[in-house]
């Protein structure tokens, strides 16, 4: 009787140790400072999505690539998704968790010019716009740039932007201002300033919407409800 009880235990420990011990794993990008493999916490949204994770026992793995690799390494097994997204950069075969942070989308400027706008339509009407090229902007932004391909500047990401800018090679940019400040902090850049936050976004995980991830996806929208309520 006394054996069964210890062995019982053991089972039950074990057990316990496994759940605390899962560990997911996610693809992200270098955008400091949400997130970042330089980062000693991995960025400051990375973290706290590992903070939620650890309240139910989930260690959290991340592995940075640039942004479209890191969303095509997420489609593979083993892999929760990726993260921090844009709900609009939720892509086939992903679903959108439920908001795990928050994003800013603004516009920025060289210290010095002159930039004044009413809408977005009029922002893309009159000067040349610096985006990053993979990125999936909110649908109003999406559509300016349409409407106006001969000014839009694709940069191939948040550097190139910045440097960009800074040199005058645009006359706006629209990112998150969060990023690129950090970055012209960083590098010393010390020319460049918001104009005006269009919109607040939530931050996302793209999850892979497949039979292996349904428990997780379930399992991790469950805790942001409870966070967020």
């Amino acid at each position: 009787m006394f054996l069964k009880k210890i062995l019982l235990a053991y089972f039950m420990f074990a057990s316990f140790s496994a759940v605390a011990n899962e560990i997911w794993l996610i693809t992200s990008l270098n955008w400091e400072p949400y997130s970042g493999d330089e980062m000693t916490n991995q960025g400051n949204s990375i973290q706290k999505l590992r903070n939620i994770l650890k309240k139910d026992g989930i260690t959290l793995n991340v592995e940075f690539y640039p942004w479209k690799r890191a969303q095509e390494m997420a489609l593979k097994k083993g892999y929760i998704g990726y993260y921090p997204a844009w709900p609009e950069e939720v892509g086939e075969g992903f679903v959108a968790s439920k908001p795990v942070d928050w994003s800013e989308i603004s516009v920025l400027k060289r210290t010095g010019a002159t930039v004044e706008f009413s809408s977005i339509d009029e922002l893309f009407e009159r000067y040349d716009v610096g985006i990053v090229k993979s990125y999936v902007y909110p649908n109003e932004i999406s559509q300016a740039m349409k409407k106006y391909p001969s000014h839009v500047e694709g940069a191939s990401n948040e550097m190139s932007l910045l440097k960009k800018i800074s040199k005058g090679r645009n006359n706006v940019a629209i990112t998150d201002p969060n990023v690129m400040l950090y970055l012209a902090d960083k590098n010393g850049i010390l020319n460049i300033e918001l104009v005006k936050t269009l919109m607040q976004k939530e931050l996302v995980i793209a999850l892979r919407n497949d039979d292996e991830n349904k428990a997780r996806i379930e399992r991790i929208n469950k805790l942001l409800s409870e966070i967020n309520n």
